[in-house]
């Protein structure tokens, strides 16, 4: 009887954590609270109507200890800070439908496969009331051996009741990034020599003028990009919050 009890408690904890909101900042939307749950480097959960997304989920599945189990996974591109198959097979994935360009799908073993939607630039789908864009994610000049070619990768935009959230992925200062609109919250990522520097991410930001913008993805070669000097720089035009976050 007493192992019995024990197990109920344990059972009932466990169920109790993972019904609790997610933690993190709150945009209102038309349709309920959207939260936005930094994890790690590039990766973080949204939570919105009791739905929940991670983004490039990374770094281990004891970062998504206190994390519910994901019905949506975006997944921008190959490299490992990305695509990391260990974490993914780490957590319960089981219900999970995840959006991928082909070069992640050819990488993903075949026990997934069942449950990618495929795009490609320019192309969207809707999970749950959520529609997705793949948009261009890719390096400058635009060459063969570049980190990050063009069209290979995705960077998203999801618009959740009503906002239009982008996600850059690995991006340097594109013409495409620089002509977003109605962007209410953005990840832009800064760190070299991958993506672009600080002071390309701000100037393509005070073009595009999200509402809200959060740096990310800003540990490089060197160590951590100044997101303090992004945000300075940023802050020139006082219509854009910039969210400092602690993502290391």
């Amino acid at each position: 009887m007493k192992n019995i009890l024990t197990i109920f408690i344990a059972i009932f904890v466990v169920s109790a954590v993972h019904s609790q909101p997610l933690k993190g900042d709150r945009i209102n939307t038309q349709a309920g609270d959207l939260t936005i749950h930094p994890i790690i480097h590039g990766t973080f959960a949204l939570e919105w109507n009791g739905i929940i997304i991670y983004n490039d989920p990374y770094g281990g599945a004891e970062k998504f200890e206190e994390i519910p189990d994901a019905d949506l996974i975006l997944i921008t591109d190959i490299h490992g800070d990305h695509l990391d198959l260990k974490t993914l097979d780490a957590l319960n994935t089981t219900k999970a439908i995840f959006i991928v360009p082909q070069a992640v799908a050819d990488k993903m073993p075949e026990s997934y496969k069942d449950q990618l939607i495929l795009l490609v630039n320019g192309e969207e789908s809707e999970v749950k009331d959520i529609k997705i864009e793949a948009v261009p994610m890719y390096n400058l000049p635009e060459e063969e051996d570049s980190r990050h070619t063009k069209g290979r990768g995705n960077g998203y935009i999801l618009t959740i009741g009503g906002k239009r959230i982008y996600i850059s992925g690995d991006t340097e200062d594109i013409p495409e990034m620089r002509m977003l609109k109605d962007i209410d919250v953005a990840f832009v990522c800064m760190n070299l020599p991958y993506t672009m520097d600080v002071e390309q991410a701000a100037s393509a930001v005070l073009e595009f003028k999200p509402k809200v913008v959060y740096p990310f993805h800003y540990r490089g070669k060197d160590g951590l990009a100044d997101v303090d000097l992004f945000k300075s720089l940023v802050s020139k035009d006082p219509s854009i919050e910039v969210c400092l976050r602690d993502w290391y």
